[in-house]
């Protein structure tokens, strides 16, 4: 009796009705938005790197060696010789090991030295392999290989010239020994989108007339005595391990850490990731506290209609009463009708998502790397809908209780 009477009296009220579901409706969809955006983003970042188990670097701190050798933020605090890197490499424990060498960069790119190793052992999200859609890998002593976002912002195409600059914020630059753009890898959502990356010893050549961070003054090698020159490294910034079973994981990295030759730090990814996420995982409360109060918001506005309703029903209240209705009966209508919104928007809210979802993912995806999950909703986004609901029955008790009150005198009286 009462569901049919609460229906009755939505439909008499469609227009104010829908409006208010519509915007109960957008609340909700951005609210749960942004908590597929906000775990979306937790597992890209998570998947930054996947699949290395140790990151090796200078003795330092665990979330200070992850940002420059994964996210090319900072800088080492120093290097590690060339024969601690091989004393690693032998190890038993070790199945393969990728050399980085950072420090210089091209128009505001950080350059990264390393092996061929690395395109066939970085991996990220959960797995995935880099790909070099168009152009080859690191064959030739002057060949670079660039990331989707240097090729994009920069406008290079294959066989274009790129020029080092030395250091990070230096205005001089390695214009003697030019490279070739050879490969572009595909968009990952990581930064080798934004990393220019050439070998070691091209790091080497660039530097052979280099001494203690400056040019030799006068000094200009030709490049075929370059090419001919043993361009081993002395040492490198970072490595990257994979290790033979995880059981050996702690035990490689508790001989690392307790390395003689000189001091190294060796961290576990998905444990240092986590520490990272700490610190710059604010932003995600934040987020999530704005989307709230945008429920809030369109809760207090059908607060709001219900009460500016309430002076043009109290005739039908009061008929209503006089027909028997007990108070509690219109209480409950009013708290009923809130009700029915709420769930109607919440739904709607849910379907608008996942429509977009659907439609916008692979663009999202394709422009910011980012991977928005289209499970169905979790537990989470099915407590924050019932929360909804039944905020919306509590902000309807003030104009229920409020009708509740209202007598059949009052109710009757023509108002002047």
């Amino acid at each position: 009796m009462i569901l049919r009477l609460a229906l009755g009296s939505l439909r008499a009220r469609a227009l104010t009705v829908a409006l208010t579901v519509l915007a109960i409706a957008l609340s909700v969809a951005l609210f749960l938005g942004v908590e597929k955006v906000r775990t979306g983003a937790r597992a890209s970042f998570a998947d930054t790197i996947s699949g290395t188990d140790l990151i090796v670097g200078a003795r330092s701190g665990s979330v200070q060696l992850l940002l420059y050798s994964v996210f090319r933020i900072g800088n080492a605090t120093n290097n590690i010789t060339w024969e601690s890197y091989q004393d690693l490499a032998a190890r038993d424990e070790v199945d393969w090991i990728v050399p980085i060498s950072l420090g210089d960069s091209h128009r505001q790119f950080r350059v990264m030295g390393t092996t061929q190793a690395f395109f066939e052992h970085y991996k990220y999200r959960g797995g995935r392999a880099l790909e070099i859609p168009e152009g080859h890998g690191l064959d030739d002593l002057y060949d670079a290989v660039i990331g989707a976002d240097v090729a994009a912002t920069l406008g290079y195409e294959i066989g274009d010239p790129i020029v080092v600059s030395h250091g990070l914020a230096s205005f001089t630059e390695h214009d003697n020994q030019p490279f070739r753009v050879a490969g572009i890898v595909a968009r990952t959502g990581t930064p080798v989108d934004r990393t220019v990356i050439v070998s070691l010893e091209a790091i080497e050549a660039i530097h052979v007339d280099w001494q203690s961070g400056a040019q030799i003054p006068g000094q200009v090698t030709p490049v075929e005595r370059i090419r001919a020159m043993d361009l081993r490294p002395t040492a490198i910034t970072a490595a990257m391990v994979g290790v033979h079973t995880r059981l050996q994981i702690f035990g490689l990295q508790r001989w690392i850490n307790e390395y003689s030759e000189e001091p190294l730090l060796a961290v576990l990814p998905g444990v240092a990731l986590q520490e990272l996420w700490q610190i710059v995982g604010v932003a995600e409360t934040a987020l999530v506290g704005v989307s709230a109060m945008v429920v809030v918001t369109a809760l207090l506005g059908m607060t709001a209609m219900i009460f500016s309703s309430l002076n043009e029903r109290r005739r039908e209240m009061a008929i209503w009463r006089a027909m028997g209705a007990r108070p509690l009966v219109i209480l409950g209508l009013l708290v009923l009708e809130a009700v029915l919104m709420a769930t109607l928007g919440a739904v709607l809210g849910m379907a608008l998502l996942y429509a977009a979802l659907g439609v916008s993912r692979p663009l999202i995806d394709a422009a910011f790397g980012l991977w928005l999950p289209l499970d169905p909703p979790g537990l989470t986004e099915l407590w924050g809908l019932l929360g909804v609901v039944g905020a919306a029955a509590l902000a309807s008790l003030l104009p229920a209780l409020r009708a509740y009150r209202l007598s059949l005198a009052d109710g009757m009286m023509v108002r002047v």
